[in-house]
C-alpha cells in the first residue's frame, strides 16, 4: 500500500498578527485615533502657550506632533527589524510628563526679550540626545528600574500633575491678563467661565457615558464649548482660511539643535519616569491580548520609544512613549490586532500634512485649552496618588522622601523669581518644579535604600530607643517575645512562633510572620486565643479589660451610650455568649459607628460556629495588625505625627 503523506498541520496565526478586513480596519484605526487626538494635540497647545510661541508655530508645532506620532506607532506596532518596536497594539504619544521641564528648558534658554522661539533649539538638542540614550541603554534598563520603586515614581507623577496645574491657570487667566485695567474683570470671570464649563462637560460626559464614549470626554469638552466660542464671537477661525492644504514638516524646522547638559538631565528623569510608564503598558497590552512579556519585548518597546523621541527632536516634536488610554481602548473593544494601531499611524501621519487641520485646533481659545489640561494634569497627579499608595508609607524613609520632593518642587513652583538667582547652569534645574522635584526624590531614595549598609526600618520602640528591623532579626527569643507579645492577649505563642521566621526582608514581612502564626495554629490553640480577649461590650460599657484593650478603644468615634443603646449592647452579649461560649471580639479599627457595630454584632449571632469561629479569628488578626501598626508608628515619630495631625482634624 502506498504510503499517503501527512499534511501539515495549518500554522495558527496570533490575534495580535492578524489583519481584519479593510472596511473593519479603517474603522477601528478612527477610533485610536480618536481617542489619542485629544491627548496629542493639547500638548503642543500648552508648550506654546507656556513659551508665548505665536499662532503660525503653534500650527507647525500640532501638525509636527501629528505627523511623527504616525510615524511613532508604525514603529511600535509594526517594528522594524527584530529589535526595534514591541509588535502590539500601542499607540504612541507625547508623554505629558515632558511638558512643565520643556517649557522650563526653553524658558531658561530664551534670554528677556528675545524671540520665543530661541529656546526651542535647546530644547530640540535634549530632546534629540534623550532619545538616542534610550535608544541604546534599552537592553539595561530592568537594571535601572530598582532605582524607580512606587515612593519614586509616584513622587515624579504627583509632582508634575500638580506643578502643571500651574500652566493650565495661566490659560484659564490668558484673556484677563491680555485685558486694559478696565476691562480685566470681566475677561477673568469670561474666561473662567470658558474653563468651567470645558471641565463640567467632560465631568458629565465620564458620568453619562461608559466605555468607548467617556474616553472621548476631552476631546467633546473642546469641541462643544469651542463652538460655544466661536458662536458668541470669541473664537477666531480666520488662520484657518490662510493655512495652506498640504505641508509637510521639515527636519530642523528651528534651526539646528543647541545641547545644554543641565537640559538632557532634566529630560533623562523625565525619559526614566515614561520607560516605567511604558514597561507597565506593554505588560498590561499583553495581559489583554494574551501575550508573555519578557525582557527582549520591554527593550523592543524602549527601543522604538527612543527612535520616536530622536525624531521627534527632529522633526519638531516631543519625546514620545505609549499611551495608556488606548492600551483601555484595546481592552474594551477585543480587537488585539497590531495593524489596527498602524493603520492609526497612517491616518496621524495624514493629519500631520494638513495644516489646514492644524490651524482648526490652533484656533481653540485660549481658556479652553486651559480647562481641558487642568482636567488632564490633575489626573496625572491622581495616578501619582494611587502609585504612592503602593508604597509602604510606614516606612518613615518614604515619607521624608515624598514630603521633601513635593516640598522643593512646590517651592520653586510658587517663587519662580528663585530660578532667577542662580546661576546659568542651575536655572533649568531650579526652573522647573518638575525637574528639582524629580531630582530630589531619585537622589533621596538612592541615599536611603542603595548607598552603603541599607538602614532598615524602625520597627518598635525598646527602653525609649527606636530598634530597627535588622536589629529585631537579632533579638533572642525572650527579647524578642517581650517586644511583641503585646500583639495578642495572655498568649506569647504567636511571638514565639513568629520569631522562628528571621531574619525578616520587610516591615511587612514581619506582620506577616504573626498573622501566618495564628491561622495556622490548632483549633484549640485559636480559640484559647480568642477567649483571652475582652468582651467589646464589657470594654464600652465598663471599666473591665487592660490597658491595652482600652487603648483599642481610645479613638473610636463612638461617643455616649443612650440608656436604650446600653440595654441593646448587653442583649447582644448575652445572645452571642449564649450560642458560642466566648466573648465578642471585634476590631474597632473596623467599625465607623454604634449602629455598625449592633448590625454586625447580630450578624454573627445569627452566623453558624464554624463561620463564627473563623470570622473572630480574623478579628483577633485584625486587632494585632492595629496594634503592630502603632508600634511602628511609634517607632518613627514624625509619621506618627503626621497621622496623628490629620486624625485630629476629623
Amino acid at each position: 500500500m502506498a504510503h499517503t503523506p501527512r499534511a501539515a498541520s495549518p500554522t495558527v496565526t496570533h490575534p495580535v498578527d492578524r489583519v481584519p478586513p479593510t472596511g473593519k480596519l479603517l474603522v477601528l484605526a478612527v477610533q485610536h485615533v480618536l481617542a489619542f487626538y485629544a491627548g496629542a494635540v493639547v500638548v503642543p497647545l500648552v508648550i506654546a502657550s507656556g513659551l508665548g510661541l505665536d499662532n503660525r508655530t503653534l500650527v507647525h508645532l500640532i501638525n509636527a506632533d501629528l505627523f511623527t506620532c504616525g510615524i511613532a506607532s508604525i514603529i511600535q506596532s509594526a517594528g522594524i527589524g527584530k529589535r526595534i518596536g514591541v509588535r502590539l497594539p500601542l499607540i504612541q504619544g507625547v508623554t505629558f510628563t515632558a511638558v512643565s521641564p520643556l517649557i522650563a528648558i526653553g524658558a531658561a534658554a530664551t534670554p528677556a526679550g528675545a524671540d520665543p522661539n530661541t529656546g526651542l533649539a535647546t530644547m530640540y538638542g535634549s530632546i534629540i540626545a534623550v532619545g538616542l540614550i534610550v535608544f541604546f541603554a534599552a537592553p539595561y534598563f530592568a537594571k535601572l528600574l530598582r532605582f524607580f520603586p512606587p515612593v519614586v515614581t509616584g513622587t515624579l507623577l504627583t509632582v508634575m500633575g500638580t506643578t502643571l496645574i500651574a500652566v493650565s491657570a495661566g490659560d484659564v487667566v490668558g484673556w484677563a491678563s491680555a485685558a486694559d485695567d478696565a476691562s480685566k474683570a470681566g475677561a477673568l470671570l469670561e474666561g473662567l467661565g470658558f474653563a468651567l464649563g470645558t471641565i463640567a462637560i467632560i465631568v458629565i460626559v465620564q458620568r453619562v457615558f461608559t466605555g468607548f464614549a467617556s474616553t472621548l470626554s476631552v476631546l467633546i469638552g473642546l469641541v462643544v464649548m469651542t463652538g460655544v466660542a466661536f458662536a458668541l464671537g470669541r473664537a477666531d477661525f480666520s488662520g484657518v482660511g490662510g493655512a495652506s492644504w498640504l505641508g509637510v514638516t521639515t527636519p530642523f524646522y528651528f534651526g539646528l539643535p543647541k545641547f545644554s547638559a543641565s537640559a538632557v538631565f532634566s529630560m533623562l528623569i523625565v525619559m526614566a519616569v515614561t520607560a516605567v510608564e511604558t514597561t507597565g503598558d506593554v505588560f498590561a497590552t499583553g495581559e489583554v491580548v494574551g501575550k508573555r512579556i519578557t525582557p527582549t519585548h520591554i527593550a523592543n518597546a524602549l527601543r522604538a520609544d527612543g527612535l520616536s523621541t530622536f525624531l521627534g527632536g527632529v522633526l519638531n516634536s516631543f519625546p514620545y512613549t505609549c499611551f495608556a488610554q488606548n492600551v483601555g481602548l484595546v481592552r474594551l473593544t477585543r480587537v488585539k490586532s497590531r495593524w489596527v494601531v498602524t493603520a492609526a499611524g497612517a491616518l496621524m501621519i495624514v493629519l500631520g500634512v494638513l495644516p489646514k487641520a492644524g490651524a482648526v485646533v490652533a484656533a481653540i481659545p485660549q481658556p479652553v485649552i486651559g480647562g481641558a489640561s487642568l482636567a488632564m494634569f490633575a489626573s496625572v497627579a491622581v495616578v501619582g496618588i494611587q502609585t504612592l499608595s503602593k508604597a509602604d508609607m510606614r516606612d518613615n524613609r518614604n515619607a521624608v522622601i515624598v514630603s521633601t520632593s513635593v516640598g522643593l518642587a512646590m517651592l520653586v513652583t510658587l517663587q519662580p523669581s528663585i530660578a532667577e538667582a542662580m546661576p546659568p547652569w542651575l536655572r533649568i534645574l531650579f526652573g522647573s518644579g518638575v525637574t528639582i522635584g524629580s531630582l530630589t526624590a531619585v537622589v533621596l531614595n538612592v541615599v536611603f535604600f542603595h548607598i552603603g549598609r541599607p538602614t532598615s526600618a524602625a520597627v518598635a520602640l525598646v527602653g525609649g530607643r527606636s530598634v530597627t528591623l535588622d536589629e529585631v532579626g537579632a533579638m533572642g527569643r525572650d527579647e524578642f517575645v517581650s517586644v511583641f507579645s503585646r500583639l495578642h492577649e495572655a498568649h506569647t505563642w504567636p511571638a514565639e512562633r513568629a520569631w522562628e521566621h528571621r531574619p525578616f526582608a520587610s516591615v511587612e514581612d514581619l506582620r506577616r510572620a504573626f498573622e501566618d502564626e495564628v491561622l495556622a495554629a490548632s483549633p484549640d490553640e485559636q480559640e484559647a486565643l480568642i477567649g483571652a480577649y475582652t468582651d467589646i461590650v464589657d470594654l464600652l460599657l465598663t471599666d473591665c479589660g487592660d490597658e491595652r484593650a482600652g487603648l483599642d478603644t481610645a479613638s473610636m468615634a463612638l461617643g455616649e451610650f443612650d440608656d436604650h443603646e446600653a440595654q441593646e449592647l448587653r442583649a447582644l452579649d448575652a445572645a452571642y455568649r449564649e450560642k458560642f461560649s466566648r466573648p465578642l471580639v471585634m476590631c474597632v479599627d473596623n467599625l465607623a459607628d454604634r449602629a455598625q457595630l449592633l448590625a454586625s454584632g447580630w450578624r454573627r449571632v445569627e452566623s453558624s460556629p464554624a463561620r463564627e469561629a473563623r470570622f473572630a479569628l480574623g478579628e483577633v488578626v485584625d486587632i494585632a495588625d492595629a496594634r503592630f501598626t502603632s508600634l511602628v508608628a511609634d517607632a518613627n515619630p514624625l509619621r506618627a505625627a503626621w497621622s496623628e495631625g490629620f486624625e485630629q482634624l476629623d
